[in-house]
């Protein structure tokens, strides 16, 4: 059933078998309003519709038992969200996503549920003005802690720790030092290592994927899985008795150097912090050595921390990657999805706030679908007669009533230094006897009557469950690991522990307050939101499909109050709205409208006009109320008006872009033309341009060129005139011959012109003046080729020139340096001269020593003490020796200084000799010169060291001398 006002919808789940009704089809279905039974999918389609309408945050609250779905109740509604809120978005699917991650290391398997969650958790999903996802955010409440390193016969312990020993690749594993689940002691403690049609490696699998959804880089996912292995190792390890006493120390095996090292600290210092805790004694401390059982202790406490620790940064590091992209606006949707009611065989403190924590959320439930349901009637003046409820405000005020309230009591006896669970008990039974929702039992049990039944609670453990301690030894350790982690959690740890409290004597917040204060401000958060409510109704107690115990079902539906609901629902008006809503969203539907008249009259002529029977609606003082199924007719009414008036609304714009489109088009167009006009005459005005400069260019480009051609033949022809000069005299040679036998003709041709009278006199003279002509042409040609070999006469001698000032130059650059190389060979010989002087004048010295101190000498002090004496002929083999090696080397350093100068001497001059000889191979020659120059200079500084060396060993060997000779005088004058 369904219920609109509070959104309660009832769903029988059966979380063991896979029900192909939440499919795509469905998705589909629900977002296009083609189906609307009772659905998770319309609970969530209409919290998403009331926050885009009402622009009001909504809240979906998903409850029921242990094992009735509600996880997977709340997976399926963030899917639908995710759909309408952006599709397959990245935003979405990290939503989705996060599912995995929080049941890899938060769900366990229990003796009622194979994927039971040991947390709660509020997702609190923001949306856009548009309605898209623009982030969420994660909440979670009160981690089961005790299973890390306690389990009962047949759970569990969280998932990740099966999954990464099951499904680590081969490098973390080496890496790890990981072992399969069955080597580890914590994971033994239950015969239950695996869980029937599930895979823990492929489970790993979908995780890392998940982590990489989330942007979680592979060093910190890396780190995350250290932390695990970590605390799996800590649970290995072992202790061992110290000498005859009960204190224990950790025994040095694997667990303790594995556990160590992904830790990040040595392990003596692990050892020293699990079996020692430091005293404080007034100013002085000391360190005290712990028991076996307080050892034990310290190590689970210690890898509870660790495994609760690592929960929180998870949670941390996927609410940063979730909200990236969050602008919040108002508009958001909560899914809870809080541990349910549970009743085992042994309950202890976690069973004791879930079972608290599931009282809250019925009192929330109570609240909004009694009280105020019922409240409203009366206060709008419906008649009405109230359904009674049963109200758990007397249970809820036996847990948080103070001064003697459970959590009141439980602090303050978790404040004694002597207590134990035993006085808890005793104490609780003493105050709270007189309550009829509490009931004392025999030994440390006491029983609670909750709304979903009596549940016997023993207090094994409470005080130290709920005081949460940690030794300051553990915390000091893991600030001084070298892991990132770690020293996150430690710093933490010591932040909380700084924090100010309301006044100094105000004792550390317990874990039962701390939750206690989560819980109210959950319900203070969720009271600003306008709930939606599903109940989960588990079908059996045997995890069995296709199975339902009515028994059971029946059970759950009186305890959850959904009975009542029925009846409030059957006899109440579940669809209510204000009478200015009804009218603004309705009033448009009459036939006939009258502006005057107000909201009421509005309202009640709608609901005329469609005949509803006035059995089926109430009008109350400030809004109308109508029973379920009579807004339909209504809706669907509006639906077709609305489309009607969208269609007419559709032409109408077409019509009217259409006819703006044509004016604007045609606007448009002239707009172009004048702009392309305007181009036209721009691109011709600069074509006009380009063409005017281009063609004077052009034509002093033909100018040059008719010239440069004109130069180029006369340049022929003067140079085939003057190749044609030798000829030319040829022929003024044959032609005066020819004038000469020409005249010696005409002579005769005179005898013998009355022989020929017949040839023409212009035949006779033809010869000369083609002759003259082409001399001209050749003497012409002779004189051009003539002023052309002037030229390059000239040219020649501007060159010669340049070249004898250049060698002038070259003359006067080989002087300075030859200057130069005399100048600093005179340098050399003084410095020679000078160390040979002093070489001669230290010798000299030597010598004048030697004569004055003794005519014997001894080489040693072995010599000394073996009693043999030595010559003073005989030193000059050592300190003579070495005094004609330095004169050797200064003699070698002398030679080697003629014969280099005399090498440079003769290469400079052999290369002023090419000079000389050939002034046209200048740059060879200067060439020469540079690497005549380089050699030098490489040369001198290489001497000048050794020049230095030999100097410095000069003046030691003659210290060594005088000291030898004062070694020997002092043990001679010593005998004496």
């Amino acid at each position: 059933m369904i219920y609109s006002k509070a959104g309660l919808v009832l769903i029988a789940v059966n979380p063991y078998k896979d029900v192909q009704i939440y499919g795509e089809e469905f998705v589909t279905s629900y977002r296009q309003k083609a189906t609307d039974i009772p659905h998770v999918f319309a609970t969530a389609d209409t919290a998403y519709n009331e926050m885009m309408n009402d622009q009001v945050s909504q809240s979906i609250i998903i409850s029921g038992e242990s094992g009735a779905g509600k996880t997977e109740t709340a997976k399926m509604a963030m899917r639908y969200l995710a759909v309408l809120g952006g599709g397959n978005g990245r935003i979405g699917r990290k939503i989705l996503e996060t599912h995995c991650i929080l049941e890899a290391f938060g769900n366990a398997k229990t003796s009622k549920n194979d994927n039971s969650s040991r947390f709660g958790k509020l997702t609190e999903i923001h949306f856009t003005e548009m309605g898209k996802i623009s982030g969420a955010e994660i909440q979670t409440f009160l981690l089961e802690k005790s299973r890390v390193v306690q389990l009962a016969a047949g759970e569990r312990s969280y998932h990740i720790f099966y999954q990464l020993c099951a499904g680590a690749p081969p490098t973390l594993r080496e890496k790890l030092n990981l072992k399969m689940a069955s080597e580890y002691n914590y994971l033994i403690q239950s015969d239950s290592l695996v869980i029937n049609g599930v895979d823990d490696a492929k489970k790993f699998l979908k995780l890392v994927e998940a982590l990489d959804i989330v942007q979680m880089c592979k060093e910190e996912q890396e780190q995350a899985f250290a932390m695990i292995a970590a605390v799996l190792w800590l649970g290995n390890i072992s202790f061992q008795s110290i000498g005859n006493e009960h204190y224990v120390e950790a025994s040095a095996d694997e667990a303790l150097t594995s556990a160590a090292r992904l830790m990040g600290c040595t392990p003596n210092e692990l050892n020293q912090a699990l079996s020692t805790h430091r005293v404080q004694a007034g100013k002085d401390s000391f360190a005290k050595k712990l028991t076996l059982q307080q050892a034990i202790d310290s190590r689970d406490a210690l890898a509870k921390f660790i495994y609760a620790s690592l929960f929180d940064w998870l949670v941390e590091q996927i609410n940063k990657s979730l909200g990236v992209h969050k602008k919040y606006i108002g508009r958001s949707i909560s899914i809870l999805d809080i541990y349910g009611f549970e009743s085992f065989k042994k309950n202890s403190f976690e069973q004791f706030c879930i079972n608290y924590a599931n009282e809250r959320l019925q009192q929330h439930f109570n609240r909004h679908l009694f009280k105020l349901e019922q409240e409203e009637y009366g206060l709008d003046g419906i008649d009405w007669t109230k359904v009674d409820f049963g109200d758990n405000q007397e249970c809820l005020d036996l847990f948080e009533k103070k001064p003697l309230g459970i959590f009141s009591l439980l602090d303050e006896e978790s404040n004694f230094p002597n207590s134990t669970d035993f006085t808890l008990a005793n104490k609780l039974k003493q105050h709270l006897h007189s309550s009829s929702y509490f009931k004392g039992d025999r030994g440390r049990a006491f029983g609670v009557r909750h709304f979903a039944g009596e549940v016997l609670y023993d207090t094994n453990g409470f005080l130290e469950k709920n005081r949460d301690s940690l030794n300051s030894e553990l915390v000091q350790l893991l600030s001084s690991c070298n892991s990132q982690l770690p020293r996150l959690f430690a710093r933490k740890r010591i932040n909380r522990s700084l924090k100010p409290t309301i006044s100094s004597d105000t004792p550390k917040q317990s874990v039962g307050t701390n939750f206690k204060g989560q819980l109210f401000k959950l319900m203070h958060q969720l009271e600003n939101t306008k709930p939606h409510f599903i109940r989960c109704i588990k079908p059996n107690c045997k995890q069995l499909p296709d199975t339902y115990e009515e028994e059971l079902v029946l059970q759950q539906l009186r305890y959850c109050g959904i009975l009542e609901v029925v009846k409030i629902s059957r006899a109440g008006y579940p669809t209510r709205m204000t009478h200015l809503e009804f009218a603004e969203r309705y009033g448009f539907l009459l036939l006939e409208t009258n502006a005057s008249q107000d909201p009421l009259s509005i309202s009640v002529a709608v609901l005329k006009q469609f005949n509803v029977l006035p059995d089926m609606y109430r009008v109350g003082y400030t809004k109308l109320y109508l029973r379920t199924g009579q807004i339909g007719a209504l809706e669907d009414r509006r639906k077709q008006v609305l489309q009607g008036v969208i269609q007419v609304q559709k032409y109408f714009r077409g019509h009217r872009a259409r006819r703006l489109f044509h004016e604007l088009n045609k606007g448009a167009k002239t707009i172009q033309s004048f702009v392309c006009g305007e181009n036209i005459r721009r691109k011709y005005a600069i074509e006009a341009n380009r063409c005017s400069s281009f063609a004077s260019h052009l034509l002093d480009e033909q100018l040059a060129s008719v010239i440069y051609l004109q130069s180029v033949i006369r340049g022929w022809l003067a140079r085939r005139d003057f190749n044609n000069m030798p000829n030319l005299k040829q022929l003024n040679r044959e032609s005066v011959k020819s004038r000469r036998k020409v005249g010696r003709k005409i002579s005769e041709a005179k005898v013998f012109a009355t022989l020929d009278t017949d040839m023409p006199h212009e035949q006779q003279i033809q010869v000369v003046p083609s002759v003259m002509a082409e001399l001209q042409r050749k003497v012409l040609k002779a004189e051009a080729i003539l002023g052309q070999k002037e030229q390059e006469n000239a040219t020649l001698r501007e060159q010669l020139q340049q070249y004898e000032a250049r060698w002038l130059e070259y003359e006067a650059k080989m002087k300075s340096m030859e200057d130069m190389w005399q100048k600093q060979m005179a340098s050399l010989q003084t410095s020679l001269a000078t160390a040979r002087k002093s070489l001669a004048a230290d010798s000299n010295a030597g010598q004048r020593r030697g004569d004055v101190v003794s005519p014997r000498y001894y080489d040693s002090e072995d010599n000394v003490s073996m009693g043999s004496r030595t010559p003073v002929g005989n030193m000059p083999d050592v300190v003579g020796g070495r005094e004609n090696g330095s004169l050797n080397a200064v003699g070698n350093l002398l030679k080697e200084f003629e014969q280099r100068r005399q090498t440079f001497d003769d290469d400079a001059k052999s290369l002023a000799e090419i000079r000389m000889a050939q002034p046209t191979s200048n740059v060879n020659t200067d060439d020469e010169f540079r690497r005549l120059k380089r050699r030098f200079e490489t040369w001198k500084k290489e001497y000048k060291l050794r020049l230095k060396e030999t100097k410095a060993r000069l003046h030691k060997r003659g210290y060594e001398s005088d000291k030898t000779r004062r070694k020997w005088w002092e043990k001679l004058g010593s005998r004496s």
